[in-house]
């Protein structure tokens, strides 16, 4: 449903900006250098016009991919909407004139400013009513229940039943449609739930990872009992490590809530809501074109290193050229990370190890390329495959992530984006050689969640050039 629904937003927005960009051509024909319309024929024989007509699209639909559009596109609210259409407008059209229509022969500049104000009103009408139309039919089809987004109800007691049953009666539906509750309490309280003959008991908050993925949950209603509250840390960052869920709480619990919260009203049933989205969406969208651009760039600008070391690593050591090993990426999901290879072959067949100063597993070669970080460049594949980032928390192994979340349960926040060929734990730490020091580093990479933003991440990438000049690197 939901690429659809995106399709559509699409197919119209494409649309909207080709006419729009039509309309533009007629009316300076027209309007503006006052020709009849038996000379509006001189239109469709203009280079510009063709080649607009294919680009302009283009241009307008990325400008509305950075800007998050298409992102969430059953949730649209009107009025966001608008909002949204008429920066985006507006942002677009000065890009158009100051690219295409500064250098124009005018008569008058007063001719600049029409052809301004005619193309921002024209694209914004064209693009805004059929949006709204979309959004409007989408909203209608949540209201009379055709269309919800599968919720899990934390909490078990008569507070979760009066939530549910406070949701139900609503007059306009809020969309949510509940997969079933989890039990907070460990073991279950004594007293069957009064949501059984509701809803299915799923489980625990230890099965909530299992659970968000077996039914796709999108939202989740907390609703605790007064002797509960103290969970309530615990449950959020359980929801937190599963992804980008809607985190609804009953406001009782407005006293002790964490996070980036505001509370709204919910077609009239008051909830507060935490935003567990760590930047804007045009920040992530950015942030995911400069990890495409830098690593194409760094692939081919680096070839000839790549070919050096290819060839330092198999003559100064017996063995493959690279070295792929699964670590534990976005959202929990395994992946193959490739290096250059530092260490010895079967350097680990005793078991897992992390290495240390002076480790006897890693090569000569592979301590230089350690010490300016060169074994990791293979990892600009990974980002470029979308399985890394350049920057984000350095992924590890499941097998020292089960060691860290033991000592440290709040490590599994860091799965909410990313792992990144740097970091700030990076930075600081460099390699980790015991548990302790992953423990240590995870401080500067919750630290990195906090402050997530582009500025961030080019002050990384920037102490981390400076690391590798000065090949401090460990």
């Amino acid at each position: 449903m939901e690429k659809k629904q995106t399709a559509k937003y699409i197919i119209s927005d494409t649309l909207s900006a080709m006419l729009a960009w039509a309309d533009l051509f007629l009316f300076r024909k027209l309007a503006l250098e006052h020709t009849g319309f038996s000379d509006v024929a001189d239109v469709f024989s203009d280079a510009n016009f063709w080649l607009g007509l294919l680009l302009v699209p283009i241009g307008w639909l990325s400008l509305y991919t950075i800007q998050g559009a298409y992102r969430n596109v059953l949730r649209r609210a009107r009025l966001t909407e608008l909002l949204d259409t008429l920066l985006a407008s507006l942002i677009g059209v000065v890009v158009i004139f100051f690219v295409l229509l500064v250098d124009d022969n005018i008569n008058t500049y007063l001719n600049y400013y029409a052809s301004f104000l005619f193309l921002f009103f024209v694209h914004f009408t064209l693009t805004y009513i059929p949006r709204l139309i979309i959004t409007t039919h989408t909203v209608n089809a949540v209201h009379s229940r055709r269309l919800g987004f599968p919720t899990v109800m934390i909490g078990s007691g008569p507070r979760a039943l009066q939530t549910y049953t406070d949701l139900e009666s609503q007059e306009t539906y809020s969309g949510n449609i509940f997969v079933g509750y989890i039990d907070v309490n460990t073991p279950p309280a004594s007293q069957p739930s009064p949501l059984n003959s509701i809803m299915p008991h799923l489980g625990t908050l230890a099965d909530l990872r299992t659970i968000v993925k077996q039914h796709n949950v999108e939202e989740a209603i907390v609703a605790l009992e007064p002797d509960e509250k103290d969970r309530l840390s615990e449950i959020l960052l359980a929801i937190n490590s599963c992804g980008d869920i809607i985190i609804k709480i009953t406001p009782d619990a407005r006293d002790i809530a964490v996070g980036s919260i505001h509370q709204r009203s919910i077609f009239h049933s008051p909830f507060i809501v935490i935003n567990n989205r760590l930047m804007p969406e045009w920040q992530y969208s950015l942030k995911r074109i400069f990890d495409i651009v830098i690593s194409l760039f760094a692939l081919i600008l680096l070839s000839p290193v790549y070919l050096v070391t290819a060839i330092i690593v198999r003559s100064t050591s017996p063995g493959p050229v690279f070295y792929a090993q699964e670590r534990i990426g976005h959202l929990g999901k395994p992946f193959k990370m490739h290096k250059f290879r530092s260490m010895y072959v079967d350097a680990e067949q005793a078991g897992p190890a992390l290495s240390k100063d002076d480790d006897p597993r890693i090569t000569p070669f592979g301590r230089f390329m350690r010490k300016v970080r060169l074994d990791e460049i293979p990892q600009f594949y990974n980002v470029l495959r979308g399985t890394m980032s350049l920057v984000g928390p350095r992924p590890e192994r499941q097998f020292y992530i089960d060691q860290i979340v033991k000592r440290a349960p709040e490590y599994m926040l860091l799965q909410r984006v990313k792992p990144g060929i740097t970091s700030w734990g990076q930075v600081k730490y460099g390699y980790a050689s015991n548990v302790d020091e992953m423990v240590e580093r995870l401080r500067y990479d919750l630290l990195y969640l906090d402050n997530m933003s582009l500025t961030t991440d080019l002050k990384i990438l920037l102490y981390t050039v400076i690391i590798i000049f000065q090949g401090r690197g460990k």
